[in-house]
């Protein structure tokens, strides 16, 4: 549905949860395979170019073929189980088969070293992981520091492991199943941080049925009939927001894409499967961009998503000349649904990330938890409570208490409203800079920067100066054919300086080959902070 601001507002006010008591996504997906037995709900392939097509009657079978294998495992309702999967039609498989089991999901990502994984294990207390063959030599060096005692493995057979599929082929579909509710809990994700270790948010099932609520539809857009395309993996809270919140729920069919980041490989992949909504990463997009031949590409696309971190003006511009389709902001985190994004049929305006969404109550307020008034930033801010974010942290009390103390759950990121109720992102709490009296937030820095040609990625920090406290510096990274130079510093500061107000302009410029960056992808800013102020003198 395409809204104008009046009927979005109309959402807004009218906008009532009514979750039903025994929701599960599990029986959403059932209904999808009985309503066509034909549908496809996954359009795979890999690198190799390797193709699959997994129908919804396909899926929910092996779903409930490995949920019954589980129990017959001894698998108990509310027992944690390990995912370190990559993007095969079996991990939506592997979800819903625990769900189906009464387990608790813990997605890994495949990156994750040994000790990473024995954190996990140790911090959620699961006993059991499923890894795909590709992350056994991980999963296997954690062996003996960590809990796990079942391993299952997902193509191949080796010593030590159970085999999925065998697993699979032995059980019913028709077996012992778990009764599941709403309020019973369905997922633990490790948060990616920018300090310390990791917290295990979690969420109950009923996170689904919002994100089919509010996600799937002011964002997404998404129905049966379209075909959506999310480039996220099965280890991250976005997998769940969308492959699994979105097509899973709509009843959408969806292409899943195991390789990596190539503009002419995806551009083919959008054209061939006829997709009809996409969502990419901020710097997905930024590559494209930089693809000279969009526009040769003939694209079935009606809507572009971007979610992780705002994304800047160039690619938003470079997509609508080429495909006619403005690439549509969101915003949320690991511990909550979409709670701001720019809803098909508003106005975009540049650098926006749209407006709050109807349900969370999205909310920017001060220090003192009061709300703030246009052309102000403020923090954004949700009421504990709400059923669009999570309810605590997996076992942990203390860090309840530290979220959910006062009258807000405030995410820790900062936005400016405007007078028509669009929020412009600022950056973290502890990332704003302070220089001369100004306070300068990260991204817009960084949008100015990668405007430029020469840039690809950009990340800025507060540095220590003697007369200015602090003051903007800029780690670049640069495109081909590109080198640094004291003339290219020269030449970036005064395209800062031409773009945003001139006293943002970063002081510093240090050329780098890549960014410290979190296992989901956003640029540690924290880290390259920390790296400026080591044995700095504040006196």
């Amino acid at each position: 549905m395409r809204y104008s601001p009046e009927d979005y507002e109309r959402e807004v006010r009218q906008f009532e949860w009514n979750i039903p008591a025994d929701y599960n996504i599990v029986d959403e997906v059932e209904q999808h395979a009985k309503k066509d037995a034909d549908k496809v709900a996954i359009f795979w392939e890999n690198a190799a170019g390797s193709t699959r097509r997994v129908t919804f009657v396909e899926l929910i079978d092996g779903a409930r073929r490995f949920g019954s294998a589980l129990l017959k495992l001894g698998v108990n309702k509310g027992d944690p189980i390990l995912h370190l999967l990559p993007r095969l039609p079996e991990a939506p498989m592997v979800q819903l088969g625990t769900f189906i089991a009464g387990g608790i999901a813990v997605p890994c990502t495949e990156m994750l070293k040994s000790k990473e994984i024995s954190y996990r294990a140790q911090r959620s207390g699961a006993k059991m992981i499923v890894a795909d063959v590709s992350t056994m030599e991980q999963v296997e060096a954690a062996r003996g520091t960590s809990p796990l005692s079942t391993h299952i493995l997902i193509g191949g057979k080796r010593d030590g492991w159970l085999s999925f599929e065998d697993l699979v082929a032995d059980a019913s579909p028709a077996g012992k199943q778990t009764t599941l509710a709403a309020e019973d809990p369905m997922v633990i994700i490790f948060t990616s941080g920018t300090t310390g270790n990791p917290k295990p948010v979690v969420h109950k099932h009923r996170w689904m049925y919002c994100h089919h609520r509010v996600t799937a539809r002011y964002w997404w857009d998404a129905t049966e009939e379209d075909v959506i395309w999310a480039t996220t993996a099965p280890s991250w809270a976005k997998w769940y927001w969308s492959p699994l919140g979105t097509g899973l729920t709509t009843g959408a069919s969806q292409v899943m894409y195991n390789g990596r980041f190539d503009a002419e490989r995806y551009l083919g992949l959008l054209e061939k499967y006829r997709v009809t909504k996409f969502c990419a990463t901020p710097t997905e997009y930024r590559l494209f961009a930089k693809f000279p031949d969009l526009a040769k590409y003939t694209l079935a696309l009606t809507d572009a998503l971007s979610a992780g971190e705002p994304l800047n003006v160039e690619p938003i511009e470079a997509f609508k000349r080429a495909f006619g389709v403005t690439i549509r902001d969101g915003y949320g985190q690991t511990e909550s649904i979409c709670l701001v994004c720019n809803p098909p049929g508003l106005p975009v305006k540049p650098g926006a990330m749209g407006r709050p969404t109807p349900g969370p109550g999205a909310t920017l307020i001060d220090e003192s938890g009061n709300p703030v008034s246009p052309g102000e930033v403020g923090e954004i801010a949700v009421r504990p409570g709400n059923p669009a974010i999570f309810d605590g942290y997996w076992n942990s009390p203390e860090l309840d208490k530290e979220a959910f103390s006062g009258d807000w759950y405030r995410t820790g990121d900062l936005a400016r409203v405007d007078e028509d109720g669009y929020l412009f992102f600022e950056g973290r709490v502890d990332d704003v800079i302070l220089t001369s009296g100004y306070r300068i937030g990260p991204f817009e820095v960084e949008d100015a920067l990668v405007s430029h040609p020469a840039v690809v990625e950009a990340a800025a920090v507060a540095a220590p100066h003697r007369e200015r406290g602090e003051i903007v510096k800029a780690f670049v990274i640069l495109g081909d054919g590109h080198s640094p130079s004291e003339a290219l510093v020269k030449e970036l500061q005064n395209h800062v300086k031409s773009v945003t107000a001139p006293y943002k302009y970063p002081r510093a410029i240090e050329f780098v080959d890549e960014l410290p960056k979190t296992a989901s992808g956003k640029i540690k800013r924290a880290e390259l902070k920390r790296r400026e102020w080591e044995g700095w003198d504040r006196r």
